[in-house]
C-alpha cells in the first residue's frame, strides 16, 4: 500500500474517534517481536512509552522494520510508520517526506508526548536508513 493511499484511507474516515480505533487495530496486526528482539540497545529514546524497533536490510537492499510498543496506540502509530517505511531501499526511506503525518492530522490530534514518540521512532528509522546507505558505499 502506498503512501497516497494511506492518507485517502485515513482521510476516508469521518472523526477522530474513527481514525483512532483505525490506528489501533493497525497496532494489533503488527507482528510481535520475539523476546530476544527485546534488547535495551533496540529501544527508541525519547519515547514515553517502551518502544522497540528493529531494522534488517535484505540481499535486494531493502529495509524491513519490526517493532513492538507497550502502549496500545504507539503499537499502532509505530506500525503506521512501518507500514509507509519499510520494504523500501535506504534513499527511498529518506526521501520519504514526513508531511504526511500533518496530512493525516496526527499532530493535532496527539498529546505532545505521543507526537514527540512518533518523532522519536521516525527519526530512529532514518537513522537506520542512514545507517545502511552508508553501509552500501
Amino acid at each position: 500500500m502506498n503512501l497516497e493511499s494511506i492518507v485517502k484511507e485515513f482521510n476516508e474516515l469521518n472523526n477522530w474517534e474513527d481514525k483512532y480505533n483505525k490506528i489501533i487495530d493497525l497496532g494489533k496486526k503488527l507482528p510481535k517481536l520475539p523476546e530476544e528482539s527485546k534488547q535495551d540497545h533496540l529501544k527508541v529514546r525519547g519515547c514515553q512509552s517502551t518502544v522497540w524497533l528493529k531494522a534488517e536490510v535484505s540481499n535486494d537492499s531493502l529495509v524491513c522494520y519490526t517493532g513492538e510498543s507497550d502502549s496500545i496506540i504507539v503499537q499502532g502509530l509505530l506500525a503506521l510508520l512501518i507500514k509507509v517505511y519499510s520494504g523500501k531501499k535506504p534513499q527511498e526511506i529518506l526521501d520519504t517526506n514526513p508531511s504526511f503525518l500533518k496530512e493525516l492530522g496526527l499532530e493535532k490530534h496527539l498529546s505532545p508526548n505521543r507526537a514527540n514518540g512518533v518523532y522519536s521512532i521516525l527519526k530512529q528509522i532514518l537513522l537506520y536508513a542512514q545507517a545502511f546507505k552508508a553501509l552500501k558505499k
